[in-house]
């Protein structure tokens, strides 16, 4: 693994978070949450265009085996589909009959379950569940989803990620108050979709913990972490499977939000709206779709 990656802009600052990155084969896609819209980024000729408008907030995206482009709307509080040229479909908007609360972030499995962050962190009034929770939004034989509660040990998860046999569902406990965790865990995942107990991999302490992160072809975590008020900055820290920290990357973004690999060309997104590139970083992206 080389041991230094230089962070380069690949878009002017945008000024305000980005997150959310999702490469579909061609062109990277992520969301500008303040300004309601997803943009698509070539790298083959570093241009950007707004690829959707009035996306309520959303922030993390992922594509399923099929290739279909979900969304953590936040602001509309719901998981939507995302085709070409249509209105958003509501996946699920709620949990137990009451509203979810704010979609982060998500995961897909090869057979189409999804996985996400719900926090009642990010909702200021009209609270759903009185709870944070990592949520399955489960497909049914009729093409409608169900949701399912599957984790009760949260205050605040973040960050989602499969490992590569989808055994392990890697969440980022990254609560900021004080006495709460900011962990990286573990949760083994049954055959029946629900989480055994998590097997803690590592605690950041006092420090921000993660925020997004992706997965090399060789299995590590590549995340987010790290700020301008604690610690070393923002960075980019590799993990191995089981939690050991075997590289550090500091990056221009005092936070960086999100990652993804296209080709050995690590993207960053930021809380201040980079859209950064780690160009040739010896590790691949091992992602369900394409």
């Amino acid at each position: 693994m080389p041991r230094e990656w230089n962070f380069e802009d690949a878009l002017p600052v945008i000024g305000s978070i980005t997150e959310g990155n999702a490469w579909d084969g061609n062109r990277l896609l992520f969301t500008n949450i303040a300004m309601d819209r997803m943009l698509a980024y070539d790298p083959a000729t570093g241009t950007v265009v707004t690829e959707r408008s009035g996306t309520n907030a959303a922030n993390g995206l992922n594509f399923d085996a099929q290739g279909r482009l979900f969304a953590c709307e936040g602001g509309g509080r719901r998981i939507a589909l995302y085709e070409d040229g249509q209105p958003g479909v509501t996946v699920v908007d709620r949990l137990n009959g009451k509203r979810l609360n704010g979609p982060n972030d998500l995961a897909i499995t090869p057979e189409g379950r999804i996985y996400f962050s719900d926090r009642i962190n990010d909702v200021s009034a009209d609270m759903g569940n009185e709870f944070s929770a990592i949520i399955s939004a489960d497909p049914q034989p009729d093409g409608s989803y169900v949701a399912v509660q599957r984790t009760f040990d949260s205050t605040m998860p973040n960050g989602l990620l499969f490992s590569r046999d989808y055994k392990i569902l890697y969440v980022a406990e990254s609560d900021y108050a004080a006495g709460r965790f900011r962990q990286l865990r573990g949760y083994p995942v049954n055959d029946d979709g629900s989480l055994g107990y998590y097997e803690l991999l590592h605690d950041f302490g006092p420090h921000r913990g993660i925020d997004g992160m992706t997965l090399s072809s060789e299995g590590h975590i590549v995340a987010c972490t790290g700020w301008e008020v604690s610690g070393p900055g923002g960075m980019i820290t590799v993990f191995e499977p089981d939690g050991r920290i075997v590289a550090t990357h500091p990056t221009p973004a005092i936070r960086p939000t999100n990652c993804t690999f296209v080709g050995e060309d690590l993207y960053v997104t930021s809380i201040e709206g980079h859209l950064l590139v780690a160009r040739g970083t010896g590790l691949t992206g091992h992602l369900l779709y394409p």
